[in-house]
């Protein structure tokens, strides 16, 4: 109840402003039905401290990934980077010399996405960190539809095998879905593959054989 309040305020203040595209009703004929798959590389996975290293975000529909256009950007070297982070995200500090300032790479997706829908994998925890840093800075969260990628999986296993067990875990689910794994824990590889996933689940039931493997 307090996010919907909170984004129907948003919504109020906002809706004639710079941003006010992201703030339109989005509806599925809108150019060709595109949608927006996110991911962040960040410093750590607890909500309240993570800081973010690297996000990208790659436009698609059911039939194509615009990968040419997509947006990719390295932040900063944020206070939070150390060992266990670099070991899965593999950006060390000489890596993000030159990155983009926070609050520019921001703007930049603000104006990528749009009032698109954002797909991903996790996609709450992705929000959830930039929403942490975009308030202070823009006044608002992003108010975009969200879809995750698991609950999309676990709703069409369970249509078509209702006793299925779906293995969540990313590369799984990849697997299951035909889908190849691209760049793993880059933000732009883990964009796309999301992409595809989300277009595989958007175009046609699981065959059996995928089913059985969920």
């Amino acid at each position: 109840m307090f996010e919907q309040l909170r984004r129907a305020s948003d919504r109020r203040r906002h809706a004639q402003g710079e941003f006010a595209e992201l703030f339109r009703p989005w509806h599925a004929a809108e150019r060709g039905g595109e949608r927006v798959a996110l991911d962040c590389e960040t410093t750590s996975l607890d909500v309240g401290h993570a800081e973010l290293v690297s996000l990208a975000a790659v436009r698609f529909d059911a039939r194509h990934i615009h990968t040419s256009s997509a947006l990719s950007l390295y932040l900063q070297c944020p206070q939070g980077l150390q060992g266990d982070s670099i070991r899965i995200h593999r950006l060390r500090g000489i890596d993000l010399h030159g990155g983009e300032a926070l609050g520019d790479a921001l703007r930049q997706l603000l104006e990528f996405i749009g009032n698109r829908p954002l797909v991903g994998w996790c996609i709450d925890f992705d929000v959830a960190v930039i929403n942490r840093h975009l308030r202070p800075r823009f006044g608002f969260d992003l108010p975009n539809q969200r879809h995750d990628l698991a609950r999309d999986y676990v709703r069409r296993c369970k249509h078509e095998q209702p006793d299925a067990a779906p293995d969540l875990r990313f590369e799984a689910m990849a697997d299951a879905l035909g889908v190849p794994v691209i760049g793993r824990h880059s933000a732009l590889g883990d964009a796309v593959t999301s992409a595809l996933m989300a277009q595989r689940l958007m175009q046609a039931p699981l065959s059996p054989s995928l089913a059985s493997q969920a």
